[in-house]
């Protein structure tokens, strides 16, 4: 399994796909790992190298003491590129995801051609995070996981049972306490309002009409913010492409230029 030792954390990563292909990096939400990608990997795999880690604490990481900020997952962002060798990639993100593909879109240009921002914010209430913090590090994941997916996912996709909802709800409850309260204070403390101006590449924003987390009103302020972005919405909730991976990953794959016919 491939790691990255980075300020005193273990990280794993993974790469698929044809090393002919564009790369593409994956950032995920909050208490999911890399896994929460693949109902949509089929589609992407077809024009892309896909490239994807877990946070400090989820999934095959290990958890980082302390507080973290944006700019640090940022930083373990950029160390992942630079383990698989790869210089430049389109970056698509969502929710704490979509925040570090940001910060790495305006801190490091010349790592990312094209972005895409899924269900995000450049600020949040802080203190909800604050609350959520109190309650994770005192009662655990379990105290929290099934408010939090009953945002990530419409009712209707809930109450169904989709297997891909147990999976989600289970690798939540697996997540080491610690780094999911380190990523909570990163959401807590962060504002990238100021840096979308300097985001250069070229930006498709998607929103959801019933994202409770991450409201349509945040998306459209990036999408106004960050010179010549583009905004599509969806009747979804925090988590579009779990529910709708084909619509999902047709409107990315339209985006990053690989609408031609299938290979």
């Amino acid at each position: 399994m491939p790691f990255i030792h980075r300020e005193g954390a273990r990280i794993y990563w993974r790469i698929d796909g044809r090393p002919d292909h564009p790369a593409l990096l994956l950032l995920n939400s909050l208490g999911t790992d890399h896994a929460l990608w693949d109902p949509v990997m089929p589609g992407l795999l077809r024009d892309f190298r896909v490239l994807r880690f877990d946070k400090p604490g989820h999934g095959a990481s290990d958890a980082r003491p302390g507080d973290y900020s944006i700019a640090q997952l940022g930083g373990d962002a950029l160390a992942v590129l630079d383990a698989a060798g790869v210089a430049r990639a389109h970056l698509a993100g969502v929710s704490i995801g979509g925040m570090i593909a940001m910060w790495v879109a305006a801190n490091a240009p010349q790592r990312v051609d094209r972005l895409v921002l899924s269900n995000t914010s450049a600020k949040t209430a802080p203190e909800g995070f604050a609350e959520r913090i109190r309650l994770v590090s005192a009662h655990g994941l379990s105290a929290v996981a099934d408010t939090a997916l009953g945002r990530f996912f419409t009712p209707a996709f809930v109450a169904r049972g989709d297997p891909c909802y147990h999976s989600v709800r289970t690798t939540m409850l697996q997540v080491d306490p610690v780094g999911y309260v380190g990523c909570c204070a990163a959401l807590r403390d962060m504002d990238l309002r100021p840096l979308l101006a300097r985001i250069a590449a070229p930006t498709l924003v998607i929103t959801c009409r019933d994202d409770a987390s991450t409201p349509a009103a945040a998306g459209e302020a990036i999408a106004q913010a960050i010179p010549g972005a583009c905004h599509r919405q969806f009747e979804l909730a925090h988590i579009p492409f779990v529910e709708a991976p084909d619509a999902w990953v047709d409107a990315v794959r339209s985006f990053l230029g690989a609408d031609a016919p299938e290979r």
